[in-house]
């Protein structure tokens, strides 16, 4: 098995205003938690970008610079993970997730964590 580059997608909005760093993707990648039980520990966690604001107007040439900038770096995206910030509550998530999987080249999976409020702390 070739080792999976992976890159998150998130809303923006929700990454610069409420979300913490987009922690809860990361340590669900980091446990291999949601979304993320499918890979082994060879894969990267590449990028987290936002999705260039609404509606979704700046995705795709954000995907293109991630793979401008980093194709030199041989880090070039196998799989695209969209975060809940827009699967789950994004008004916009039809046409930008429609727009990611027109444009990735690669495998696109809807989602990465599960740990939503009810269970924060707990």
């Amino acid at each position: 098995m070739s080792k999976e580059k992976i890159v998150i997608i998130g809303c923006t909005t929700a990454m610069d205003t409420m979300c913490i760093g987009c922690s809860r993707c990361m340590v669900a990648f980091n446990r291999r938690k949601g979304e993320f039980e499918r890979y082994d520990e060879s894969a990267e966690l590449t990028a987290i970008i936002g999705c260039g604001g609404c509606p979704g107007v700046g995705v795709v040439t954000r995907m293109a610079h991630l793979k401008l900038w980093n194709t030199a770096l041989d880090e070039v995206p196998t799989i695209v993970h969209i975060a809940p910030c827009i699967t789950n509550y994004c008004p916009h998530k039809d046409i930008l997730i429609e727009k990611i999987k027109a444009k990735a080249g690669c495998e696109v999976v809807e989602g990465t964590h599960h740990f939503f409020p009810d269970q924060i702390f707990a």
